[in-house]
């Protein structure tokens, strides 16, 4: 059975809440660079090293902040990279726990087949993509649509609502565009 959206609207509020309380605001985008990192290291051991005054790195980025991401390469087993590894193993069992996903909507969606066949590397391609372009963008801003525009509305940040409103005024059209089909 799915969960009521208003339910889940306020249980993700909870939940942001509560790790802003207790941790840090959540933000994922920059573990994309830790795993990067991580079998970076594992094909050249000397990417990352550690020194008397913590670690650094060959690599300027993962050598910033005082070597705060080279650190995280080498010990990958900290809240933020575990939290992100939690989120894909929690949105498996969600589907499995309401009972799987229906094979025929697995890959092609009724919206989809109507507006552009019914490939699924098609549906794949561009959905990596996609996904591709919103995190070089969001790399590039220096965080990612759960930093910027969830936590940073949560702290009532300017540049998240700005980020919010962004993200917005460019998806309603292009979604408006690519989708002119109904199922």
């Amino acid at each position: 059975m799915p969960l009521n959206w208003k339910t889940g609207g306020l249980l993700l509020g909870l939940v942001f809440f509560a790790a802003v309380l207790l941790v840090k605001p959540i933000g994922v985008s920059t573990q994309f660079v830790i795993l990067d990192g991580i079998i970076a290291d594992a094909v050249n051991p000397e990417l990352v090293t550690q020194t008397d005054e913590g670690y650094t790195s060959t690599n300027a980025y993962l050598a910033k902040s005082g070597g705060k991401y080279a650190k995280s390469v080498a010990n990958p087993l900290n809240y933020s990279f575990v939290f992100v590894i939690a989120m894909m193993i929690g949105g498996f069992v969600s589907a499995m726990a309401r009972g799987g996903i229906p094979r025929e909507d697995r890959s092609v969606p009724a919206l989809w087949r109507a507006n552009f066949g019914g490939s699924p590397a098609k549906r794949y391609a561009a959905a990596f993509l996609g996904g591709f372009i919103v995190l070089y963008g969001a790399r590039l801003a220096g965080g990612c649509t759960s930093g910027h525009m969830m936590s940073g509305m949560m702290q009532t940040a300017l540049s998240g609502y700005i980020f919010a409103a962004g993200a917005f005024l460019a998806a309603i059209p292009v979604s408006m565009m690519m989708f002119k089909k109904e199922a």
